[in-house]
C-alpha cells in the first residue's frame, strides 16, 4: 500500500454503532473528557506550535455551543468523542475562542500543508461533513428544512421523511506514459493551475455508470486527443474541497498526437523524464508541479522514478 496521502490516514473510529443512539450522542458531548475543533467559515482552529497542531477543545472551553452552531460527531480516538462545530454564523464566538485560546483559524489547505498525515486525516472528514450538512440544510425533494441525524451522517426531511447521506465525488487523476516509457503526458487546466503555472496529471469527474478504466480513458481523450491502455490504479487520496476522492492512476499511451481541449486546457505536453525529476527537485526553467499535498505530486513522482504498479 502506498503510503497514506495528505487528508488520508484517519485515525478515528467513526462509532458506526453508537452513533445510532441520539441520546449517547448527546451523552458524549458533556462529558468532561471530550473533544471539540472550532471552524469558522470552513477555515479549522490550529494551535501555534510549530508544527501547528489542530486547535481542539475541552469540553469546559467550548460549551455551550451557540445555538446557530452546526456541529457534528466525528467519532472516537482512545475511547474519547471528539466534534467539530461551524461557528460562521456567530463573529462573537469565533472572536471569543480566539481570545481565550490565542490561536488562530486557518485555510484547510494551508493547514494540510504544515500537518502531519493523522491531523490532516481528521481534518479532511471534519471539513467535508461540516460543508455537506451546512449545504443541506433544506431537503433536496420538497425543499423542507431538515433535522440531522447519526451526528450528522444523515439529514432527515420531517415533511417528506426523505433521508439524504453525505456523498463523496469520484475524481479519476491520471499520468500517461508514452510507449517508450520515457515521456509522461502533463497538462494545465483553466483555473488554479493556470494561476500557478504547474502542469499536472490530468483529471475529471467520474461519471454515473461508468468505470475507473473508462473514467481515465475517456478524460484523457477528452482533455488531450489521447487514447491510452492499460490503466493501473495507484492510489487514492481524500480531498475535502468539499468532498472528492481523488482516484490515482498511470496508463500508458496508445497514441501520441495531441489534439487538445481549448475550452478546459491551456496546454498539454510531452515531457521527459529528466525534464520532471528536474522539477520535482524545483530546478526546472521549463515545468512546474504541483507540491507535496496534491496526489498528483506522487503520482508524477512515482512514474518519474520508476516506481508504477
Amino acid at each position: 500500500m502506498y503510503p497514506p496521502h495528505i487528508f488520508a490516514d484517519n485515525p478515528f473510529n467513526r462509532g458506526e454503532v453508537e452513533r445510532r443512539d441520539e441520546d449517547w450522542i448527546i451523552q458524549q458531548s458533556q462529558e468532561p473528557h471530550t473533544r471539540f475543533l472550532p471552524f469558522r467559515n470552513l477555515n479549522v482552529l490550529l494551535t501555534d506550535d510549530s508544527p501547528p497542531e489542530l486547535g481542539w477543545l475541552s469540553t469546559q472551553q467550548a460549551q455551550p455551543l451557540p445555538a446557530s452552531a452546526e456541529w457534528i460527531f466525528l467519532g472516537l480516538l482512545d475511547g474519547v468523542a471528539h466534534f467539530a462545530y461551524d461557528l460562521s454564523k456567530d463573529a462573537a464566538a469565533a472572536e471569543q475562542v480566539l481570545d481565550a485560546t490565542g490561536w488562530h483559524f486557518e485555510d484547510c489547505r494551508t493547514a494540510g500543508e504544515t500537518m502531519s498525515g493523522p491531523n490532516t486525516g481528521m481534518l479532511s472528514q471534519a471539513r467535508a461533513q461540516l460543508d455537506w450538512n451546512l449545504r443541506h440544510s433544506f431537503c433536496s425533494v420538497c425543499g423542507h428544512p431538515t433535522d440531522k441525524g447519526r451526528g450528522g451522517q444523515v439529514r432527515q426531511c420531517p415533511a417528506c421523511s426523505a433521508q439524504h447521506f453525505p456523498r463523496t465525488d469520484p475524481v479519476v487523476i491520471t499520468v500517461v506514459a508514452d510507449t517508450e516509457g520515457d515521456r509522461c503526458l502533463l497538462g494545465q487546466s483553466r483555473g488554479r493551475l493556470q494561476r500557478m503555472r504547474a502542469y499536472s496529471a490530468l483529471a475529471g469527474f467520474m461519471d454515473q455508470g461508468e468505470c475507473i478504466e473508462e473514467a481515465v480513458a475517456r478524460e484523457v481523450m477528452e482533455e488531450a486527443g489521447i487514447r491510452v491502455k492499460n490503466v493501473r490504479y495507484h492510489s487514492s487520496q481524500p480531498w475535502p474541497f468539499p468532498s472528492s476522492l481523488m482516484i490515482g492512476c498511470i496508463a500508458e499511451a496508445d497514441t501520441t498526437n495531441i489534439n487538445m481541449d481549448n475550452e478546459e486546457m491551456t496546454d498539454v505536453k510531452w515531457f521527459d523524464r529528466s525534464e520532471v525529476l528536474k522539477a520535482l527537485e524545483g530546478r526546472s526553467d521549463e515545468l512546474t508541479v504541483p507540491g507535496p499535498i496534491a496526489i498528483a505530486h506522487h503520482l508524477i513522482k512515482a512514474w518519474a522514478h520508476g516506481d508504477m504498479p
